[in-house]
């Protein structure tokens, strides 16, 4: 069993070279595929054993599998300490901080070999899609891989609430961040060793929100990311906690988004002497006018919250709180969606306004439901709810509506479009 202490991240490098075939000489483990590990001293044995006999029994290249055990205080130490010395090709290190990310970094920059994969100590993913992971790194394809729950080909077996807040989350991060990868939080990654060593630095996250830092800064630095489609079985027993999981990526969200549009990350020194992918132009920018769009957003809801308001006064006298409620809201979506077109999103001309606007009806239907399940809710509570407090309970309701039909606008319908950037210069040397 090894002791690894983490230490602060070396300086980037300026480039990257050239992506190119990995040379493959001698017995040296060419993947190295780590598996961090808290409190699983029940789960870590069977799944160390069945990833051994597939990678020894249909797995081309040679391999190493470590075992971090991050911060473990049950059994789990003496399990990984077991496995190492059952099989040659099993490490077990020990680190004495807890974090996911931090374990994934510490042991990648300290791994020798070429490419670097990281695996969910349950094996959630089919292990048939590891060599499909690494390919393309191994060719010089590619330089990061992942595995994705979320494309058409994938085959997923989870419950809804963990299908729902996955695809919720990848919505935000392309809403947000002008993401184009489409599973940010998978178990199963892999990484050339030379791309670690220059990433890794900049990544700040050490938990559970490493893996989307990590993404979303390769990305802008117009790394090239390959997604491989999996077949994935959701683990009943994950200890993981989906609040305080979702509220600390929600943060990490936040921040990069800010140094992003702030220009505060060095992404210039990461970017490839050549432009082999067409898309690197346009990743050479931080996310489009970001800021500049949250405040056309912002002042143009409030306008339409007050149209909203006093459609609402005015139709309630002649209706009930339902079709008042309905008929207020579909109007100021039109005016809502036609002001964002034009102001927020920089879209001039009638090409393709009807289609916006039908697009910005079906996200009026997403308000709706809100808006009218809540009125439903209040109403039930009591038959004689006063006018102030319908007033107040569509307030909350339209705050929630707002902030997905900004997502749903940035992401959906507006995306691709022409709008307003601040390219952010980028050091190619010749």
């Amino acid at each position: 069993m090894r002791t690894l202490t983490t230490s602060p991240h070396p300086s980037p490098s300026t480039s990257l070279p050239a992506r190119e075939f990995l040379r493959i000489d001698g017995d040296d483990p060419v993947v190295d595929v780590v598996i961090p590990v808290h409190n699983e001293e029940d789960d870590l044995a069977p799944s160390v054993r069945r990833l051994h006999a597939h990678l020894t029994a249909a797995f081309p290249y040679t391999f190493r599998i470590t075992i971090a055990d991050n911060a473990s205080t049950d059994r789990t130490a003496n399990v990984a300490q077991a496995l190492e010395e059952e099989f040659d090709e099993v490490i077990a290190v020990r680190l004495e901080r807890k974090g996911r990310g931090r374990a994934l970094s510490a042991i990648w920059l300290a791994s020798d070999a070429p490419v670097l994969v990281y695996m969910d100590v349950d094996l959630s993913t089919a292990l048939n899609a590891l060599l499909p992971l690494v390919a393309p790194l191994i060719s010089g394809h590619s330089d990061l891989a992942i595995g994705s729950r979320l494309t058409r080909s994938s085959r997923v077996v989870r419950g809804p609430k963990r299908e729902l807040v996955s695809r919720a989350y990848n919505l935000i991060l392309r809403g947000s961040l002008a993401a184009r990868f489409s599973d940010a939080q998978c178990g199963f990654k892999a990484i050339r060793a030379d791309v670690a060593q220059r990433l890794l630095p900049l990544v700040e996250d050490t938990a559970w929100f490493f893996d989307t830092e990590l993404l979303v800064l390769a990305e802008r630095a117009g790394l090239r990311i390959h997604e491989v489609p999996v077949d994935w079985v959701d683990d009943p027993n994950s200890s993981v906690d989906l609040v305080r999981t979702a509220t600390d990526d929600l943060k990490g969200v936040w921040r990069i988004g800010r140094a992003l549009a702030t220009g505060r990350l060095p992404l210039d020194r990461l970017r490839r002497p050549f432009g082999d992918d067409p898309r690197d132009g346009e990743l050479d920018r931080v996310p489009v006018g970001l800021a500049r769009q949250l405040l056309g957003f912002t002042a143009i809801g409030a306008a339409s919250t007050a149209l909203f308001l006093a459609l609402y006064l005015l139709l309630r006298l002649a209706t009930g709180p339902q079709l008042a409620n309905a008929g207020a809201l579909l109007i100021a979506t039109l005016v809502n969606t036609a002001a964002n077109r034009r102001l927020t999103f920089g879209v001039r001309g009638r090409a393709r306004a009807l289609r916006h606007q039908a697009q910005g009806l079906l996200v009026f239907a997403v308000g709706w439901t809100l808006s009218a399940g809540a009125l439903a809710a209040l109403h039930t509570l009591g038959t004689a709810a006063s006018r102030p407090a319908e007033l107040a309970v569509l307030v909350v309701a339209n705050l929630a509506a707002t902030v997905l039909r900004f997502l749903l606008f940035r992401a959906w319908i507006f995306t691709g479009t022409p709008q307003p950037e601040r390219a952010v210069p980028a050091s190619r040397p010749l």
